[in-house]
């Protein structure tokens, strides 16, 4: 099959790689114009491999679309795109294009689709290949594939660990079920479907006079990106790697210092922050940070 590939960073770099070493030409890689010095990993791999780059900055010039059509696709591979493509371009190859999305839609439509299921609490995630249309992120899905949410995963644990390489090994499977000629249409549920926005600063600010587990929650499912972050004496503090663990007091307060982190009471428990991030320096151990500021049994968190 004549393949169009569009993408961009690791995760388009490492499924064009995937695609290139199978019996199909790849014959055109689409990815964002460049941002400065800096070259995306999927442009950098595709000209080594002589393959076409095409950087539009967005799809609405006809002349972009035209160019699109000349390559005569019979399949466009959107892996991890974040530009806006209008159906006209879309539909230009025979079989059209297909879509990644790292959740199990129609639940976290939206760019923030790992950090969600995280901070909800929610224990199945996975991603989905669908049938983009001008919604955001609707459309009936080609395959899907489901993993556990662990207990204490991070965003990393769960994207970079699970769907990542599950997602990448995947797209060899996608193409296959086109070849097929006779594709799967998984039409979505909408009473299921939720949106989501951008997960940034705002929401990753830590209440903590909320239950353990929603604190918790959020700090995992906002780690290593956007960062959950909180308050002491007024300054900003990321707080990263952490542990959950039981006891009671008064919500907030630090109750304990130890080897392990720095243990703070939260309604039905207790959160051990082990690795923080202090405004305007690098990570650094929870111990470490409590010791340069003078924290001590007895603060208040949040402040």
């Amino acid at each position: 099959m004549r393949l169009i590939v569009m993408g961009q960073q690791a995760f388009g770099k490492d499924c064009l790689e995937k695609l290139i070493a199978s019996d199909d030409d790849v014959i055109a890689v689409y990815c964002e114009p460049d941002k400065g010095d800096r070259v995306d990993p999927v442009k950098e791999f595709a000209l080594e491999q002589g393959i076409p780059v095409e950087q539009p900055a967005d799809f609405k010039d006809q002349a972009v679309v035209d160019q699109l059509a000349s390559y005569d696709a019979d399949l466009m591979v959107m892996a991890f795109v974040n530009i806006f493509v209008p159906e006209a371009a879309r539909d230009t190859p025979k079989m059209g294009s297909i879509c990644f999305h790292p959740s199990l839609l129609p639940k976290y439509r939206g760019p923030s689709a790992v950090n969600w299921p995280i901070i909800m609490g929610d224990t199945k995630s996975g991603f989905s290949w669908f049938y983009p249309s001008d919604g955001l992120d609707e459309g009936d899905s080609l395959l899907q594939w489901e993993c556990d949410i662990g207990p204490d995963d991070t965003v990393i644990d769960l994207y970079f660990k699970k769907i990542y390489p599950a997602a990448v090994a995947s797209v060899l499977d996608v193409v296959n079920l086109f070849r097929a000629d006779n594709p799967p249409h998984i039409v979505p549920d909408e009473s299921q479907a939720t949106y989501e926005r951008r997960c940034t600063k705002k929401h990753a600010k830590i209440d903590w006079n909320k239950p353990v587990g929603q604190a918790y929650n959020l700090i995992r499912g906002t780690n290593p990106a956007p960062g959950a972050w909180t308050t002491i004496n007024g300054d900003e503090v990321q707080i990263y790697d952490c542990v959950r663990g039981p006891g009671d007091g008064v919500s907030s307060k630090v109750v304990e210092i130890t080897n392990d982190g720095v243990w703070v009471q939260l309604i039905g428990g207790r959160i051990c922050i082990k690795r923080v991030r202090p405004a305007g320096g690098g990570k650094t151990s929870a111990v470490d940070w409590a010791s340069d500021i003078g924290l001590e049994v007895g603060h208040i968190i949040g402040t």
